[in-house]
């Protein structure tokens, strides 16, 4: 039998290359998604609740939130437990998948009940996540703390939106 000696992807350990994959997976899919979906008139025609911040806040808070994902998901594929990270990546996929449709869903669709309901799936998503991820590098889950922080706060602003309009 012929053996098999050409290196398993999912269990070397990714150096900066792979590093600057996820920062633009992360980086460059929340840039693109906000230029495609940028507040528009019907939003600044809607009731805001009086905690909103300013718009100009989104762009920064986001950019480092992305950054530190990024260097979170990096660090656990650096874990040595292919199957703990495979997990933890889907998992983490699929909250940024989430991630990314609130905003065409809430200023592209208008929707603001829908996008309710994306939030709150991101948030549990979020929360999987952060479980996952500490299994495998607690420094990665503590990573996302403040993203699953910033999501709550986003959470109870989407949803005094929706009452509000």
């Amino acid at each position: 039998m012929v053996s098999d000696t050409s290196p398993n992807l999912f269990l070397v350990r990714p150096g900066f290359g792979r590093l600057a994959l996820w920062l633009a997976l992360c980086l460059g899919g929340g840039i693109a998604i906000g230029l495609f979906f940028p507040p528009d008139a019907w939003f600044r025609a809607l009731e805001h609740p009086p905690f909103a911040p300013p718009d100009w806040v989104f762009a920064p808070v986001w950019s480092a939130l992305y950054g530190m994902m990024a260097i979170a998901m990096w660090r656990v594929e650096r874990s040595r437990d292919p199957d703990g990270v495979r997990a933890a990546r889907n998992s983490f996929l699929g909250q940024l998948g989430v991630n990314f449709l609130w905003t065409p869903v809430f200023f592209g669709m208008h929707a603001i009940p829908v996008a309710l309901g994306v939030i709150v799936a991101l948030w549990f998503g979020i929360g999987i996540t952060v479980v996952l991820f500490h299994r495998q590098d607690r420094f990665a889950a503590y990573l996302l703390l403040p993203y699953w922080a910033w999501v709550s706060f986003a959470t109870a602003l989407n949803a005094v939106y929706f009452y509000l309009n």
